[in-house]
């Protein structure tokens, strides 16, 4: 419970509604040595329709505020969707890794 709430008040989460109806959320973890993460994740029912687009481009805006000069994202390898949003806005992939107890990588891609 400590670690979520020391990352609760170090990252920065929005959640978005399309009226009252959950359609995904973004996350922005602040700059460390000048590269912060942005994750913006949509809803399968309503993905393609812009709303991840917005909030990505919200998630930059606010890290560049921060400071961020360079900016990754962080995509589980079966997210075929997040994976071809990422590459379609100008991310590469930099790493694939699993974590302890995982069975699916993880891909770290950077904005180039």
């Amino acid at each position: 419970m400590g670690g979520i709430r020391e990352r609760s008040g170090r990252n920065h989460l929005e959640v978005a509604y399309l009226d009252d109806v959950l359609i995904g959320c973004s996350t922005v973890r602040p700059p460390e040595d000048g590269t912060a993460t942005v994750i913006a994740r949509v809803l399968a029912a309503h993905r393609g329709q812009g709303f991840g687009g917005e909030m990505y481009a919200r998630g930059l805006e606010q890290a560049r505020a921060l400071g961020a000069g360079t900016i990754e994202t962080v995509v589980l390898s079966s997210n075929e969707d997040g994976l071809r949003f990422a590459l379609q806005h100008g991310f590469e992939e930099v790493e694939r890794y699993l974590l302890p107890g995982d069975t699916i990588p993880w891909i770290d891609l950077r904005l180039a």
